[in-house]
């Protein structure tokens, strides 16, 4: 018995290395949100603060590596991890330091490779991409690029569900296990959100309904999350991506308004 007086078992870990988001949709909230509403125990390391809002990003602060890399230690080497998440790694610095901090932890990672903000505000320095492909991706067990990181990363334009192969085939070669090719974004669907997840071997498709939403920011960091709170429960990827899926999609489809831009998926959906 703990000496809080609580006998109950912790439950599974779950570390996020991302940035924060003043306006609570996206980034460390975002991510903290959906391994609450999942099951699993998160924690962070915060990699930069922004000043942001449904508008925009006013601005971005980034952490010095040595604060980055005390948070992670003092997570890692005391409480452990049993899946992490990586979101805005802003500059090759941050990548560097978290890509050899993810190389002494023997737990899956979750790489989402943030560029730009949904308001198309960057958040990763061009600098900071030939780290992202040579020494992050490599530690991936999944990564999970959006159309516009895929053309950041690759050079490639997916305007089809063969240029999806294309590109899950062009980020398998940096390395990750897994690739998960989100198509969210693919006009060519119309009413379904379309994403592909592939190891180069084994395909899976996943599609579900493209709702007329507006509020959708957070979108990326939640789906991410969800995948890394599934890994941490012990699920293999096709389940944990799955699951993912579902939730993000009933997230989007309780999507609210907040002040006068762009709102926030709804975390909470379930509990509804």
């Amino acid at each position: 018995m703990s000496s809080a007086g609580s006998s109950g078992a912790a439950p599974p870990r779950c570390l996020t290395v991302a940035g924060s988001d003043s306006g609570g949709g996206a980034g460390i909230q975002a991510d903290l949100k959906t391994m609450l509403a999942l099951g699993v125990h998160g924690m962070s390391v915060v990699t930069a603060v922004t000043a942001q809002n449904s508008l925009g990003v006013r601005g971005v602060w980034e952490l010095p590596a040595e604060a980055v890399t005390a948070q992670y230690r003092a997570v890692a080497d005391d409480i452990g991890v049993q899946a992490v998440k990586t979101g805005m790694l802003s500059s090759a610095v941050l990548v560097e330091t978290v890509a050899g901090l993810l190389a002494g932890t023997p737990a899956p990672v979750v790489v989402d490779p943030v560029g730009v903000s949904k308001h198309g505000d960057p958040l990763l320095a061009a600098s900071a991409l030939d780290a992202v492909r040579g020494e992050l991706l490599p530690r991936a067990t999944v990564a999970t690029p959006n159309l516009d990181e895929v053309a950041q990363l690759t050079g490639l334009a997916v305007e089809s569900e063969d240029d999806m192969r294309r590109a899950a085939d062009a980020v398998l070669g940096y390395g990750p296990r897994w690739a998960l090719i989100k198509g969210g974004h693919l006009a060519a669907h119309g009413d379904q959100a379309v994403d592909l997840l592939s190891d180069g071997s084994e395909e899976l498709w996943l599609r579900a309904p493209r709702h007329d939403n507006r509020h959708t920011h957070g979108t990326g960091c939640t789906l991410a999350s969800a995948i890394a709170a599934g890994l941490a429960r012990g699920l293999a990827v096709p389940a944990a991506v799955t699951a993912a899926k579902e939730y993000v999609t009933g997230a989007i489809a309780a999507g609210f308004a907040l002040g006068g831009g762009i709102g926030p998926v709804d975390h909470a959906w379930r509990w509804r």
